[in-house]
């Protein structure tokens, strides 16, 4: 029989082996999911340039039209909220 297989060189190097092995294993899911994430990158789908921003409003006669908020003339002086009597009688009118 040969003396390499008891030799003391032999079986530390496999014990170390074993160690280094066995560290890189326990460190792979802290590499994976901390260090190694990548960032997303969120791609914009819509074609062309960006719409125009819009409202949906009903007309008296009860149809759904949208309207570009750029037609839209915000009276920042008269802030004047309407009743819910005035809204029960319009839309008892339509």
């Amino acid at each position: 029989m040969s003396d390499s297989t008891n030799n003391p060189v032999t079986i530390n190097q496999r014990r170390t082996l074993i160690t280094v092995g066995l560290g890189l294993a326990a460190l792979f899911p802290f590499l994976k999911f901390g260090f190694l994430r990548k960032s997303k990158n969120i791609i914009s789908c819509s074609p062309g340039g960006p719409e125009p921003k819009t409202f949906k409003f009903l007309t008296e006669d009860g149809k759904l039209v949208e309207v570009a908020a750029t037609k839209i003339h915000s009276s920042k002086d008269t802030k004047e909220k309407i009743s819910n009597k005035e809204v029960i009688d319009w839309v008892k009118r339509g």
